[in-house]
């Protein structure tokens, strides 16, 4: 839908449901291309092709959330990677409306308990961005490369098209303060429900190395701050993270 209402507006999101399909982002990446407006919202009972970050495959059973959005980009909105700042936010809160205290992890990782409860997956597609969602709402995949949790191991599972619905409405409220209030006010909110700083992290870096290091904040773009051994401050801007 468009935001006909002008630069300070917010959209009311409606979020389609599909039995099945794909890959939400991938079949909202072609409405993307076909013009689709800001604030459409699309969730799947289940993916066949679901993927996650660096071309990681998501397991898609029925019960969990995913579901993608679509943000059109402005020329004064802060920087598009930023997004997934405004993602784990947005997430984040919705969560903690249904009673689950979960911590973020930086890029844009949701942990329980330490284990991962969710992820986040942001694409660009011309002048638009596609952020999807997968939550572990009733179950957990196994064989990971780390521990993950779900709601349900939590006392709570909720319906998945109630929580789309929920995290549609926190998702456009910290969007709107992205682009009026700027990056500081999301950052600020994300270190805020992070791990707490000095807290120890592996970084696994693109070319395949590891830093070890501990939590010292994000930087005015959001980039990750790493400080290691002997008192410098590596700042990352693409890893995997780990807490050790």
């Amino acid at each position: 839908m468009d935001d006909a209402g002008g630069e300070g507006a917010l959209l009311t999101a409606t979020v389609r449901t599909v039995a099945q399909t794909g890959s939400t982002n991938a079949d909202l990446a072609e409405l993307a291309r076909g013009g689709a407006g800001e604030g459409l919202w699309l969730r799947a009972e289940r993916q066949t092709a679901g993927k996650g970050r660096q071309g990681r495959a998501w397991v898609s059973p029925a019960g969990n959330l995913y579901a993608s959005t679509l943000v059109r980009l402005r020329p004064s909105d802060p920087s598009p990677a930023t997004l997934a700042l405004v993602a784990a936010v947005a997430l984040e809160e919705t969560v903690a409306v249904f009673g689950v205290h979960a911590t973020l992890k930086w890029p844009n990782d949701l942990l329980v308990d330490g284990a991962k409860l969710s992820g986040i997956l942001l694409e660009r597609v011309e002048d638009a961005v596609i952020i999807g969602f997968g939550v572990n709402l009733a179950e957990a995949p196994d064989g990971l490369d780390r521990a993950a949790t779900s709601l349900t191991a939590h006392g709570v599972t909720p319906d998945p098209q109630l929580f789309a619905e929920t995290l549609a409405e926190s998702f456009e409220r910290w969007l709107a303060r992205w682009r009026g209030e700027g990056l500081a006010t999301v950052r600020d909110r994300w270190i805020a429900r992070a791990h707490p700083l000095g807290t120890a992290l592996t970084a696994r870096l693109a070319d395949g190395s590891s830093l070890d290091g501990l939590f010292d904040g994000l930087d005015a773009g959001g980039a990750l701050m790493l400080r290691l051994a002997d008192g410098s401050v590596r700042v990352i801007h693409a890893a995997d993270v780990f807490l050790l």
